[in-house]
């Protein structure tokens, strides 16, 4: 099963994410893709391992390349998020890469390792606000990898002022 959560910032994203994996014991993993770029960013590490340590996470930092991590069979995964993946792949070597066909792929072979994966991905450019083209070409990226990934999906669920809305599927149990 892949479960597609989105949404604007602070919205309850990652907490219902981590609640459908609540009850599932072994083989969890919490796939993390935010690279830790000054204090404030390692702190925020820290400090959500701890708060994942008692759900019986187990951390895996992938900030590009998700297809290379290797799962053992029936694994649940939380990817954290696809806005940070994006960013890391399309910005890597000091020149823009357009990466929605490569994150794509990727996220097919990490869904064929996985009973259920969980993906949360965040909701840019709803502004209407023109930006440089770096940025723009981000939105744009955004935009194809979440349609994408919610025509793949069997649940898509919108989080609104911490409520989940099912857009697509049924709210698993």
């Amino acid at each position: 099963m892949m479960i597609l959560i989105t949404g604007g910032s602070k919205c309850g994203k990652s907490s219902l994410a981590e609640r459908l994996l609540q009850n599932i014991s072994e083989n969890k993993y919490y796939l993390a893709t935010m690279k830790p770029f000054g204090e404030d960013a390692h702190q925020a590490i820290i400090r959500h391992r701890e708060m994942r340590k008692a759900k019986n996470f187990i951390t895996i930092e992938q900030y590009t390349d998700i297809d290379k991590i290797n799962l053992p069979a029936h694994s649940a995964v939380l990817l954290e998020c696809m806005g940070n993946l994006c960013a890391n792949e399309m910005f890597r070597d000091d020149k823009i890469f357009y990466p929605v066909e490569k994150i794509i792929r990727n996220l097919k072979s990490l869904h064929s390792m996985t009973d259920m994966l969980v993906i949360v991905t965040n909701e840019v450019g709803m502004d209407g606000i023109s930006y440089s083209d770096g940025t723009m070409q981000y939105i744009s990226a955004m935009a194809e990898l979440n349609q994408k990934t919610a025509q793949m999906a069997d649940t898509v669920i919108e989080c609104v002022c911490g409520i989940p809305l099912v857009i697509k599927g049924a709210m698993p149990c």
